[in-house]
């Protein structure tokens, strides 16, 4: 591999370790503060960082854009901005919305730090590891979804279900509407993202077993 080629890949290797370093971070604090503190306690020690670490993800859509990596920039703008809107919508924009203090904050974060330690070592190990990624790492990539999914996206749908009457007492009647609105984009983007991951997992987990069977 020439030098010049070699640079995109350092990058996205350091952006895909360092991600999921940093979300096991969120995972840690959801997991300690959570289970010895509870809410609201872990909503205020927590919204801060993860509303950044959040925020870090906006290099997924620059990366795709660019050509560095082949994920959809549509698919990938479309999660990274649905989480935007709860960090910077609701948590930071809507301090005292009920949704932060309510117990749908700490299966967010579980879904969401769960979601990305595996997708970001499983995309740092593929770019590091001469054996490619261990089968159990794949499998995890392909299938926690199934669940982490629906509980990430039901999560981040309720979470702005709570925040209604706060955005229109607090910002103003469009930003109720707007947020009413954006609920039901949910329906289709859930769908398109959902169908994407399982289409992945057979093209991905299949190649696996015929591989095994020419062996």
């Amino acid at each position: 591999m020439s030098e010049s080629a070699s640079h995109p890949k350092k990058w996205l290797i350091a952006y895909n370790s360092i991600s999921a370093s940093l979300w096991t971070i969120v995972l840690f604090n959801t997991i300690f503060l959570g289970s010895s503190l509870g809410q609201p306690y872990l909503f205020d020690y927590t919204n801060k960082i993860t509303t950044w670490i959040q925020t870090f993800a906006v290099v997924e859509i620059i990366n795709s854009a660019t050509g560095l990596v082949k994920s959809p920039i549509f698919t990938t703008a479309t999660q990274v901005f649905s989480r935007l809107l709860i960090v910077w919508g609701v948590c930071q924009l809507l301090p005292e919305s009920p949704a932060n203090t309510h117990w749908i904050y700490i299966t967010l974060s579980l879904s969401w730090s769960i979601t990305e330690i595996i997708r970001y070592s499983y995309y740092a190990t593929n770019l590091t590891s001469p054996g490619g990624v261990p089968d159990w790492l794949t499998w995890l990539r392909y299938t926690t979804f199934y669940v982490l999914y629906p509980t990430g996206v039901s999560s981040e749908t309720y979470m702005i279900y709570l925040s209604l009457n706060e955005a229109s007492s607090i910002v103003g009647q469009w930003y109720y509407y707007f947020l009413i609105f954006t609920l039901f984009t949910y329906i289709p983007g859930f769908y398109m993202l959902y169908t994407y991951m399982i289409k992945q997992r057979k093209k991905v987990l299949g190649k696996s077993k015929s591989t095994k069977k020419t062996e």
